[in-house]
C-alpha cells in the first residue's frame, strides 16, 4: 500500500471544506452528492468499466469515455423519466431509504471523503454499505443490503468457478492467438450492458441525499456532472484502484474481459431483479473474480491454487476492512441506527 504525503492534501482540504458546509442543509446535500459521485465511481470502477478499460488500453481514452457516457445518460434518463424523478430505480423505495435527508451531520458530509481515501489506497471498499447506511433511517435496511450482499457475493463465486472450471483449457488453448474481431464489438457489448446493469444498482448510492424526485433541473446538473466526472475517469485511466484489475489472471485479455462482463451483467440483473433492496456489488465483483482466479488456478497445469487463495484472501480482507470501516463509520454518524442498535442491549 504506497503513501505519499501528497495523498492527504486533497482529503485536508475536503475535510475543512465539509465542516464549513454542512450547517447548510442545500449546500451540503448537494457538497455530498457531488464528492460521493466521483469517489463511489471511481471506486468502483474496478467493477464494471475496469476490465474495459484495462482490456482497451491501446484505444484512446475519449472513444472509451463518449461510449460509456452515453450509455449513463440514457440508463439514467430512463430511471428518471419512467420512475417519476428518481433516478435510482426504485432502490431508494426500500424502508429506511425511502426518505431524503433534510439536514446534516459533518460527518455525513465527510462520508465521501471517507471513501475517496480509501480509494487512494486501493482499498474495495462498499459503496453501497458506506453511503447509504450514513443516511439510513433504519438499521434494518442496512442489514437486508448486507444479507443480500453476501448472498450475491457467493452466488458470484461459485457461478464464477463453475464457468471457467468448464473454458479454462479453451482458453489455454487459444491464449497466445490473436482474437478473432469479432471479440472487440463483443467485448463492447457486453461492458455497457454490464455499465448500465451497474448504474440500476448503485445510482442510489449518489442519489441518496437527493430528492426522491428530481426537477429537470436537477436533473441535468446531476446527470452533467456524473458524464464529465466519468471523463476525468477514463483520463486518468481508473486511477490508483485499477491495479486490483489488472492483478487478475489474463483480465487484460478481450475474450476473458468479456465473458468476467456478460456473467458480472447477468447476475446484478438477476439481483436487481430478485428484490428492489440495495447491494453491494463490491461483494458480487470480488466473488466473481474469486471463483474465476480459483478455477483458474485449479484447471492450469501450472497453476498455484494457494497462491489464488492468498489473492482471494486479501481482496475479501481489503473489503471486509472496508466493510468494518465503513459499519463503524454509519454507527458514529448516524443517530438513529446507533439508538436502534443500542436497543438491542
Amino acid at each position: 500500500m504506497d503513501f505519499k504525503k501528497s495523498d492527504l492534501i486533497i482529503p485536508s482540504i475536503l475535510t475543512v471544506f465539509c465542516y464549513v458546509v454542512y450547517p447548510y442543509p442545500e449546500i451540503a446535500m448537494w457538497s455530498i452528492f457531488f464528492m460521493a459521485s466521483y469517489s463511489a465511481i471511481a471506486n468502483d470502477s474496478i467493477q464494471t468499466i475496469g476490465t474495459f478499460i484495462a482490456s482497451n488500453s491501446d484505444k484512446k481514452w475519449y472513444y472509451l469515455w463518449i461510449y460509456m457516457g452515453g450509455i449513463f445518460l440514457i440508463t439514467v434518463t430512463y430511471s428518471w423519466y419512467n420512475y417519476g424523478g428518481d433516478i435510482s430505480y426504485g432502490r431508494l423505495a426500500s424502508k429506511g431509504l425511502n426518505e431524503a435527508p433534510d439536514n446534516f451531520k459533518f460527518l455525513q458530509v465527510f462520508a465521501p471523503v471517507a471513501l475517496l481515501i480509501m480509494t487512494r489506497f486501493k482499498m474495495p471498499v462498499s459503496t453501497s454499505i458506506l453511503l447509504l447506511s450514513a443516511f439510513a433511517t433504519q438499521a434494518s435496511s442496512i442489514t437486508s443490503i448486507l444479507s443480500k450482499s453476501f448472498f450475491g457475493y457467493f452466488i458470484a463465486f461459485f457461478i464464477a468457478m463453475l464457468v471457467w472450471i468448464l473454458t479454462t483449457n479453451i482458453f489455454e488453448k487459444f491464449k497466445n492467438s490473436k482474437p478473432s474481431r469479432i471479440w472487440l464489438p463483443l467485448q463492447w457489448v457486453s461492458s455497457g450492458a454490464l455499465w448500465s446493469a451497474w448504474i440500476m444498482q448503485d445510482m442510489a448510492n449518489v442519489a441518496v441525499v437527493l430528492p426522491r424526485s428530481l426537477n429537470y433541473d436537477q436533473f441535468i446538473v446531476v446527470a452533467s456532472f456524473i458524464f464529465f466526472g466519468l471523463g476525468l475517469l477514463f483520463y486518468l485511466r481508473g486511477d490508483r484502484i485499477q491495479q486490483i484489475v489488472l492483478e487478475k489472471s489474463d483480465i487484460i485479455d478481450v475474450r476473458a474481459a468479456t465473458v468476467v462482463d456478460f456473467i458480472y451483467a447477468c447476475l446484478l440483473f438477476y439481483l436487481k431483479e430478485i428484490s428492489s433492496i440495495p447491494i453491494s456489488t463490491t461483494w458480487v465483483f470480488i466473488g466473481l473474480l474469486g471463483g474465476r482466479e480459483l478455477a483458474i488456478n485449479l484447471r492450469k497445469k501450472n497453476g498455484n491454487y494457494k497462491d489464488a487463495l492468498k489473492m482471494i484472501g486479501k481482496d475479501s480482507l481489503s473489503a471486509g476492512i472496508g466493510l468494518i470501516i465503513s459499519l463503524i463509520l454509519a454507527v458514529s454518524i448516524n443517530e438513529n441506527m446507533r439508538n436502534e442498535l443500542l436497543s438491542l442491549f
